[in-house]
């Protein structure tokens, strides 16, 4: 005991406390600048330091990618060598053509931002608020859901986002399950791990139009191998005993190129009309939803000016500043706990950290 009254004390010390110290880590680790991706609100996952973005629900891109592999590798291995003997050499070389711009088109569509749209800051919502509330009572108003406009002499409904505190621009809807506004929205595709917007829709049709062509052509490859052996004096049981890889294949083929066909036929329809998978599903312009409306505005009545809109063109600019760094006096404060440290994604208060750019583009929509 009395070595512990009398036990010298440093006084340098006691000048920095435990929770001193612990705060002033904290602030060195706020003092980091932090990119825009690190506190991005929506659902999504990013890869390469914001470089890559992909959808958090994406575990059906993997299965996509190991059965278009699987089955080209199996056909490029067991198929492949008799049918350069007995047919062509053009064979491997069309196949290997078709498989890898099949790879680049899924994977292009899948990290690719599809065009979603920043949410509004505080400032912007309260803006808009103040637009539609021009009563000046003081008591609150929620902001109606639609808002009319004028495209090509006809009337167009826009709605309210009460997520991204906006009025969405038309063939704006909001994807549940990434939790962000998506400009031209199609769908979103679990296959490809992400949704379909206006930055990807060209390079997801060149992947269902090329993994048509794929799947047809190793089909019509197996058939003709088999074929081929069973002609050589030997049943059609005996060839496929020789061959079990091809059947694998046939298999796959079969149960897939049916959907992947039809799925084809109906984006090239789709890009024909100028029409989205969500417009056509919802009937916007069809005459589903009642007489009264009309054709679609965003026509131009020829197939051919349809599908260069829709599939040329330069790529608009992504309207996220992913790897752009959040202004100082705008850095989220740490959580305090480990329970805010895992929820998913960040509440309107965050939505600060935004691109800055994007605010005359989301202002010029609710004009």
């Amino acid at each position: 005991m009395k070595n512990c009254e009398y036990q010298q004390i440093d006084p340098r010390a006691l000048s920095v406390s435990p929770l001193s110290a612990q705060s002033h880590t904290t602030e060195k680790k706020e003092q980091r600048p932090r990119r825009k991706w690190e506190v991005f609100p929506g659902k999504n996952r990013f890869f390469c330091d914001g470089r890559l973005i992909l959808a958090r629900q994406s575990g059906v891109l993997p299965l996509t990618l190991g059965l278009i592999v699987v089955t080209c590798g199996l056909f490029f291995a067991f198929d492949c060598p008799f049918l350069v003997k007995h047919l062509t050499v053009f064979i491997p070389v069309i196949g290997g053509a078709l498989f890898v711009f099949v790879v680049i088109s899924l994977l292009r569509t899948s990290f690719t931002d599809p065009g979603i749209l920043p949410r509004a800051t505080p400032d912007e919502a309260a803006d808009i608020e103040r637009q539609i509330d021009t009563s000046g009572s003081s008591t609150y108003r929620p902001p109606p859901r639609t808002k009319e406009i004028l495209i090509n002499q006809q009337v167009v409904k826009l709605k309210y986002c009460f997520t991204c505190k906006m009025f969405r621009p038309p063939r704006t809807s909001h994807c549940s399950l990434c939790d962000n506004c998506v400009e031209r929205f199609d769908h979103h595709c679990p296959w490809v791990g992400n949704c379909v917007g206006k930055r990807n829709y060209r390079f997801f049709y060149s992947f269902i139009i090329s993994l048509s062509f794929l799947t047809s052509f190793i089909f019509g490859c197996v058939i003709a191998h088999i074929t081929l052996r069973s002609q050589a004096g030997k049943s059609l049981v005996q060839a496929i005993q020789e061959s079990p890889a091809s059947v694998v294949e046939l298999v796959i083929c079969f149960f897939s190129i049916w959907s992947i066909l039809g799925l084809s036929g109906f984006h090239t329809y789709l890009v024909a009309s100028n029409l989205t998978t969500n417009e056509d599903i919802k009937g916007s312009w069809s005459g589903k939803r009642g007489a009264e409306e009309s054709g679609n505005p965003y026509s131009y009545n020829n197939i051919i000016t349809n599908c260069c809109v829709t599939l040329c063109g330069p790529v608009p600019p992504s309207l996220i500043d992913r790897r752009g760094f959040v202004p100082p006096d705008e850095v989220i404060p740490a959580a305090s706990s480990a329970s805010e440290m895992e929820l998913p994604h960040f509440s309107a208060k965050n939505d600060v950290n935004m691109e800055e750019n994007c605010q005359d583009f989301s202002l010029s929509c609710t004009a």
